[in-house]
């Protein structure tokens, strides 16, 4: 059966992170998507540097040069007090202190500072970790071949020079390819991961900041770089981010900078086997549990809007008690004009629709029409907030998606409130609301059981009211409402077909070229009341509006199943009204596209076999007749005689037959 799914969903783009120094305690991504770098900041009065006291500006130029001599010599006694000089000026103006840095060539001189035995290779992490918040230096960093040594120091043991090497490699690649490239060759990330294994339990306060940062450092180093992410992913990091946020789920930064990262890597295909199996649906609803705060809510929607999509893990979030979740959320933010309310209300319903989209989860949900969820979202359709009608109609096409269900909710009047929802939205109404709540008649109507139940219910009056709508996703809709209720239903394809107004727009949808979903279903709808009606007042109101060469080119479809339906519906009218129509399909060149569908070796059997029932029929028309007289039908239709399916053998008999008699 052609049951329809629907995916509403809100996906964020990832963030980035926020290499902040050891000395900052908060971090805060939602607010501020772009790395807010380390910054130092002086306890002193501005200008004055921290290891001599003279001015900054005055002294850095010296600090410049004696930091070049120094690391020429080999010693690295009189460097601190140069990098702290350096720090600092970097802290008052790091643009213009980056350049000065940058135009001295000190650069060149750093990889022989980042020894593990140099006690001041932790400063001089830091003086690159800050000079790298500038993009004109991330470039320069890899030139002067600061990556290597950066990358040996992840194997120290000292957590300060762990720390800002971490912050440094993060901010060399952050939106840099030419920095990541360079970590990636230099197996930095793997060191990184192997590090947040080894240290994911320690709960103590400056190893969650070392994970902090290094979680920050993954994150730049695989931002929006699919092939990046895919080598995390292999390198097995998900289950350790996991474990991570369970276990520092009261760290406010390091969870932060986890839910980052796990936006970033679940839109990676990839990455939702790994997620499945971990417990991550269990961790997202337990600290979603906690929040209080708006960005806090965004941030881990972020994260469970992409996961959700995954069916395995949709059912692990219905199992964590996420739809409590966000039934309460929406029952707290409904009645609010607030900006941030309305946002959550409608990542909230929207998450809900697409936990419906699992076939397991939704049947949880369904419970036989029990459950809490299905009784909740009736009550969104009367609402008056469009976002609620709109997820309630969506939720209601989503648990329409077997009989059962279906025969279910048509028993407990649903359809009215269907209809009383969509009388709502006729004049100037909400277009994603229509769309939505013909998607859900639609899938009602499917089980033959509902068909004459929603006809008497006046559902084909109501879907027809949205006739005049000029948006192809409603028109869509509303022929597949009227495809799916006519079938098998002589009656109700009869009065349609009868529909003059209905027939004309019928025909002019045919023309839809910008909109095929449209212009298919119209062709269908067309076939569908000549099928199902066998009337010849609807055969004469179709021919008369022009629809007999839409039929003719809807049997060229490269689907099967279009094809056949027109060759049926042709066939009908050329059995019921072919003085009528002979003309419209002579102009159509029917006589040459039937030639063509039983000549073609990729003809479906029912293809060729509604083909030659088709040529008897038109062998009544003399003008149709002629035209097939001159083509060479018998030597085709001959060789079907041995065709492999039997039918089509068959009639490839009484077809060569009939064309004897009338040659």
């Amino acid at each position: 059966m052609e049951r329809e799914w629907r995916i509403i969903s809100s996906h964020a783009h990832p963030g980035r992170a926020d290499l902040k120094s050891h000395g900052e305690e908060t971090l805060d991504p939602i607010q501020s998507p772009f790395p807010r770098f380390l910054s130092e900041r002086s306890l002193l009065c501005p200008g004055i540097c921290g290891s001599c006291g003279m001015s900054i500006n005055n002294n850095l130029n010296d600090a410049l040069q004696k930091l070049k001599l120094t690391a020429a010599d080999g010693t690295s006694d009189n460097v601190e007090g140069c990098l702290d000089c350096l720090l600092q000026a970097l802290a008052q103006n790091n643009a213009e202190t980056s350049l000065k840095v940058q135009e001295s060539g000190i650069l060149h001189v750093f990889p022989r500072l980042l020894s593990p035995h140099c006690s001041c290779t932790a400063k001089v992490a830091n003086v690159i970790a800050e000079i790298a918040k500038n993009e004109f230096m991330r470039n320069s960093c890899v030139d002067t071949a600061l990556i290597p040594p950066l990358v040996q120091l992840l194997n120290n043991r000292d957590q300060e020079v762990l720390l800002q090497t971490g912050r440094a490699l993060g901010n060399i690649c952050y939106d840099s390819h030419e920095g990541r490239n360079a970590v990636d060759l230099s197996g930095g990330a793997q060191i990184v991961v192997d590090h947040l294994q080894t240290l994911c339990s320690n709960i103590d306060a400056a190893n969650q900041k070392l994970l902090t940062v290094f979680c920050g450092f993954l994150l730049n180093y695989s931002n929006d770089n699919d092939a990046l992410q895919a080598q995390l992913i292999n390198m097995g990091v998900i289950p350790t981010l996991v474990q991570l946020l369970g276990i520092h789920s009261e760290h406010t930064a390091l969870t932060e900078m986890c839910l980052v990262a796990f936006g970033n890597l679940a839109e990676i295909e990839s990455s939702k086997e790994q997620f499945a199996s971990t417990k991550i649906a269990d961790e997202l609803v337990k600290l979603f549990k906690k929040q209080t705060e708006h960005e806090k809510k965004e941030m881990i929607f972020e994260v469970l809007a992409p996961l959700a999509e995954h069916d395995v893990i949709k059912l692990q979030l219905v199992d964590a008690g996420l739809v409590d979740c966000l039934l309460e959320l929406v029952q707290e933010t409904v009645d609010s004009n607030k900006e941030d309310d309305i946002s959550e209300l409608k990542t909230a319903s929207d998450l809900m629709v697409l936990l419906l989209l699992g076939d397991e989860s939704m049947q949880k949900l369904f419970d036989a029409g029990k459950g809490s969820v299905f009784q909740k979202v009736l009550s969104w359709l009367p609402s008056n907030n469009h976002q609620l009608q709109l997820a309630g109609a969506l939720a209601i096409a989503n648990f329409a998606r077997n009989d059962g269900n279906c025969i279910h909710m048509v028993e407990i009047g649903i359809v009215q409130k269907l209809l009383d929802l969509l009388d709502r939205h006729v004049e100037e109404g909400n277009v994603t609301v229509q769309h939505a709540a013909l998607s859900a008649l639609r899938n009602l109507a499917i089980p033959v059981s509902n068909k004459a139940k929603m006809l008497s219910a006046g559902v084909a009056e109501q879907v027809l009211k949205f006739l005049k709508s000029e948006m192809p996703p409603v028109q869509f809709k509303l022929l597949g409402t009227l495809r799916m209720l006519i079938d098998a239903q002589a009656e109700a394809a009869d009065k349609l077909g009868k529909n003059i107004k209905l027939v004309e727009r019928l025909v002019e949808w045919c023309d839809a070229k910008d909109h095929a979903g449209v212009m298919g279903e119209s062709n269908r709808l067309l076939s569908a009341l000549i099928r199902h009606s066998k009337s010849k007042d609807v055969v004469k109101a179709i021919v008369q509006s022009g629809g007999v060469k839409h039929l003719v080119t809807m049997a060229t479809s490269e689907h099967v199943i279009m094809q056949n339906e027109a060759l049926v519906a042709l066939g009908l009218i050329a059995a019921l009204e072919l003085g009528t129509a002979e003309q419209d399909l002579e102009n159509a060149k029917l006589v040459e596209i039937l030639h063509k569908l039983i000549s073609d070796d990729s003809s479906a059997p029912e293809i060729k076999y509604n083909s030659m029932i088709m040529i008897c029929t038109i062998m009544g028309s003399e003008l149709l007749r002629k035209e097939a007289q001159n083509m060479p039908f018998k030597e085709v239709v001959s060789k079907l005689r041995r065709h492999e399916n039997k039918l089509v053998a068959q009639q490839a008999l009484v077809t060569e037959q009939r064309l004897i008699i009338e040659s």
